[in-house]
């Protein structure tokens, strides 16, 4: 329990305090998530949706919060090297090439095609 004690120590300070629930409240009016001072991980909840967004002032409070604790700046997404778009993550053309590879061999896909209820082609 100290360990996790110690991990959040840095939210007694009130201005710490004050820039997350800044950061709590533009991620739960813009992704619709609320998010709990008591989680696990929320250094990593709140790095992962100031990742995403599109409001620059969720990634000031952020980049803020970051500079007031050291500790925060270690903290790294997972998908940091992945395309996004409008916050969800991309599937690149490798990941499809190999998600199609592993499964069986790539054939070509043959549909039919009908024009007017007769067959073509």
């Amino acid at each position: 329990m100290n360990s996790v004690a110690n991990e959040r120590d840095w939210l007694f300070d009130p201005s710490h305090l004050k820039l997350v629930q800044q950061c709590r409240r533009l991620i739960q009016s813009e992704f619709g998530v609320k998010l709990h001072l008591n989680e696990d991980h929320l250094a990593e909840h709140l790095a992962e949706y100031a990742g995403k967004t599109r409001s620059q002032h969720l990634v000031h409070t952020w980049e803020a919060l970051k500079q007031r604790v050291p500790r925060l700046s270690e903290v790294e997404l997972e998908n940091s090297g992945e395309k996004t778009y409008r916050g969800q993550v991309i599937a690149s053309n490798e990941s499809r090439d190999t998600q199609s590879e592993s499964g069986a061999e790539a054939r070509p896909r043959r549909t039919q095609v009908i024009y007017r209820g007769q067959v073509v082609g």
